[in-house]
C-alpha cells in the first residue's frame, strides 16, 4: 500500500511538472499567423529582404518642438554596410545641407556657410552617455529588425528575442539588453516590420520608427512612409518622411570629400543654427 501511494505521488508529482514545462513552452511559443512563435520567427528572418543599396526621393517633416515645421525636399542613399546618405536639396536640386553616417563617422555638411561637424561614434557615444552604432541607425533607416553588435539577424539568434502575440502583430523584445530596450513589432500574416522602439531604461524616453505604405522593391517591400519620433521629451520632436522613386540603384559616391574652404565647428552650434535655437 506504501509502494501504490508512492508511485501515485511520483506520477501527480511527474504529471504536475510537465504541466508547468507546457504552459511555459506554451508562453515562449505563442500562436502567430498559424505558425508556433519559433516557426514564425524562422519564417521571418528566412524571408529578410537583403538589398545592397537603397535609394529614393524624400519629402521630409522635421518637427523640433516649436509650432513651425520645416519641410524639405531631399534624396536618400544607403549602402549596405557601408553608409547612409541625406541630401537636402531644395531650391533647383542644389545642395545646401548634406548627413552622412559611416561605421567611422557622422558627418554633417552645411553647404551654404563651407561648415560642416565630424564625429565618431566613441565621441558621440561619450556624449550622450548612450551605445549606438552604424548597425543600429542602418537597421532602423533600412526597416530591418536587429540585435546590438550584430551585423544581420540570424536563426542562431532568435532565442535572444522574447516573442508575443498582439493582436495581429507580433512583439519581439531583446532580452539582454541593458542601458537601452529594443522592440519590434512585425505583421503576424507577412511578417513585415511595422514599429521600432528603442527605451532608455528607467526613463520616459523612447525612439519610436513606424513605417508604412509598403510596396515591391527588387526582392522584398520597402516602405514609403517612415515616421521618427521622440518621445518623453515633453515637447513633439519628429522626423517625417515620404519616400518615392525608390530604386536600388549602385552609382552613386559613397564618401563625401570637403575642400580646404570648409570650415569645422562644434555640434552644438551646427543644431543651433539648424534649428533656429
Amino acid at each position: 500500500m506504501k509502494r501504490l501511494v508512492h508511485w501515485l505521488y511520483v506520477i501527480c508529482l511527474v504529471g504536475i511538472l510537465s504541466a508547468c514545462s507546457t504552459s511555459r513552452h506554451t508562453e515562449r511559443s505563442p500562436m502567430i499567423g498559424g505558425l508556433k512563435g519559433e516557426e514564425y520567427q524562422e519564417k521571418v528572418v528566412a524571408n529578410f529582404p537583403h538589398w545592397n543599396c537603397v535609394t529614393g526621393k524624400v519629402a521630409l517633416n522635421l518637427q523640433t518642438g516649436s509650432s513651425k515645421n520645416t519641410k524639405l525636399s531631399a534624396t536618400l542613399r544607403m549602402k549596405k554596410g557601408e553608409v547612409i546618405q541625406l541630401s537636402v536639396a531644395p531650391l533647383l536640386g542644389i545642395e545646401v545641407a548634406r548627413l552622412e553616417i559611416s561605421p567611422e563617422r557622422i558627418l554633417a555638411v552645411d553647404r551654404l556657410h563651407k561648415q560642416y561637424v565630424e564625429l565618431s561614434f566613441v565621441e558621440l557615444n561619450r556624449m550622450t552617455n548612450l551605445d549606438l552604432s552604424f548597425n543600429v541607425l542602418q537597421s532602423l533607416f533600412l526597416n530591418e529588425i536587429f540585435l546590438p553588435g550584430k551585423e544581420q539577424v540570424e536563426v542562431a539568434d532568435l532565442p535572444r528575442f522574447r516573442m508575443t502575440a498582439e493582436g495581429t502583430r507580433a512583439l519581439w523584445e531583446v532580452k539582454d539588453s541593458k542601458r537601452l530596450a529594443y522592440r519590434f513589432w512585425t505583421t503576424a500574416d507577412k511578417g513585415w516590420l511595422e514599429t521600432t522602439s528603442v527605451f532608455l531604461q528607467g526613463t520616459a524616453y523612447a525612439l519610436k520608427w513606424t513605417y508604412g505604405d509598403f510596396s515591391k522593391l527588387g526582392s522584398g517591400y520597402f516602405p514609403q512612409h517612415i515616421l521618427a519620433e521622440l518621445q518623453g521629451a515633453g515637447k513633439g520632436y519628429s522626423l517625417d518622411m515620404r519616400l518615392s522613386r525608390m530604386s536600388v540603384n549602385e552609382d552613386w559616391e559613397t564618401r563625401t570629400e570637403l575642400s580646404s574652404k570648409y570650415k569645422k565647428m562644434e555640434l552644438a552650434t551646427l543644431l543651433k543654427m539648424w534649428l533656429g535655437k
